[in-house]
């Protein structure tokens, strides 16, 4: 990474009187092996280095970025910035961030691994796994897809302001998509296991992962329509939650996109709700020490005990805003900073997925959700997915059901959750959701 901060660090020292200028370097790389019926279906190994400069001057701001390092590309990058600036209408908000008083918490989640384990042991996970679904049940008919990849990623910062910041990771997964038939009944579902490198990662884990999940769906069969408690497993939970977070994005906030704007203080949620933004947390995927404008990054308490509690902002929407940065800027070399979270988590309640539908008379387990991109309306909250699970009948599962949809509104759902799972799963992501449990839900199917 001192390589990445010393070319960051001479495009930004060659900033003009009154000019702020500010370097992103990233580089990174990443192997990709699929599987099929034995043999390797596909391999992809991918480098990837770049860089993104800005500068502003009286409020102007140009921004040019490339995918290279080479010194006669970087002075190219700086000029062409300067000359985009010269084209930008002036915004009274524009500038970089300053360095902060923060005492980041360093995380350092690499594994050498990721680059050191030889490419055909790679190879074998991928054959492996395949090998190990189709080996799990006589139903297993087929295997779509078992994939391992992995990858890695540097960058680091630097500004005219006096900001210099580094940061790394990799990761590691196994996905697996599994095929089973039974009579003219076929179900397709997958399974995955992932860490920040390849030694952890269970084949049997990710195999059985998918085996037990699309053998729950055979027989499955369009439910009648009625009002259900839905009981979310985690990753499923993890969808709603980042929906919700979504919202909190001070760019909608400022645009007025987000049923949220103007609500702190009040109560949106149940009270059992309680969510946060903590890349500090070093389990997470997310975890970072900074965000991608150098400022330290901290925990922070988006909605507590059902009731609002901040946004999420870079440095320009919290300046434009009033609110100041809450350390949430996200990019690439080849976009300015945009806002995003970092580690979503939710507090975790009591009991787990098994305890939780066991208290629920008649409801749904979804465990699968469509449509989420479409079906959601992020400035109203209007809800409706598709979704496809098992029945809960008396606080036990029953028949699977597919081509249900569920309706509701996001503020309503917030409201009406009655059970939050302390069964924290860690999403390749960086979220870590738990079980979450919502009444009153408008179930169609037939």
């Amino acid at each position: 990474m001192n390589e990445l901060l010393a070319i960051a660090e001479r495009i930004a020292d060659q900033s003009h009187d009154g000019e702020q200028v500010e370097a992103f370097v990233t580089r990174g790389s990443s192997v990709s092996v699929k599987a099929y019926e034995g043999e390797v279906e596909s391999f992809t190994a991918a480098t990837s280095a770049g860089v993104g400069v800005r500068v502003i001057l009286d409020g102007r701001t140009g921004f040019a970025h490339a995918g290279s390092l080479d010194d006669d590309v970087l002075a190219e990058t700086l000029a062409e910035a300067r000359d985009n600036r010269s084209f930008a209408e002036p915004d009274e908000w524009a500038g970089l961030s300053e360095p902060d008083d923060g005492t980041p918490i360093v995380h350092d989640n690499w594994d050498d691994a990721v680059a050191s384990t030889p490419t055909a042991d790679k190879v074998q996970m991928a054959i492996d796994l395949e090998a190990r679904v189709r080996s799990l049940d006589d139903r297993i008919t087929g295997v779509r897809t078992a994939t391992y990849g992995d990858s890695s990623g540097e960058i680091a910062l630097a500004t005219s302001t006096g900001i210099r910041a580094t940061d790394r990771g990799t990761g590691a997964y196994l996905s697996v998509s599994a095929m089973a038939k039974d009579g003219d009944d076929t179900q397709i579902a997958g399974g995955y296991d992932i860490n920040f490198g390849p030694g952890p990662l269970s084949i049997d884990k990710a195999a059985d992962d998918a085996v037990s999940r699309v053998l729950q769906l055979i027989g499955a069969t369009q439910p009648k329509s009625d009002k259900v408690t839905i009981v979310l497993e985690p990753r499923m939970a993890g969808s709603i939650v980042s929906i919700l977070v979504g919202m909190l994005n001070g760019e909608r906030v400022l645009k007025g996109r987000t049923p949220f704007a103007d609500r702190v203080g009040e109560q949106i949620a149940s009270g059992l709700l309680t969510v946060s933004d903590d890349p500090t947390n070093a389990r997470s995927f997310g975890a970072t020490s900074v965000d991608s404008e150098g400022q330290t990054c901290a925990a922070r308490t988006l909605v507590g005990g059902g009731v609002l509690q901040s946004f999420l902002h870079n440095t320009y929407t919290g300046r434009r805003s009033g609110e100041g940065t809450t350390a949430n800027a996200v990019r690439g070399y080849a976009s300015t900073p945009g806002v995003g979270a970092h580690a979503v988590i939710v507090e975790p309640g009591e009991g787990d997925l098994e305890s939780i539908i066991s208290s629920v008379d008649n409801g749904l387990l979804v465990t699968s959700m469509s449509g989420l991109h479409s079906g959601v309306n992020a400035i109203s909250g209007d809800f409706s997915v598709g979704v496809g699970g098992l029945m809960i009948r008396d606080g036990n599962l029953a028949e699977p059901i597919r081509e249900a949809t569920i309706a509701s509104t996001v503020q309503k759902m917030l409201n009406d959750i009655v059970a939050v799972g302390a069964d924290t799963e860690w999403q390749p992501g960086g979220s870590g959701p738990v079980t979450l449990a919502i009444c009153d839900v408008a179930m169609s199917g037939a």
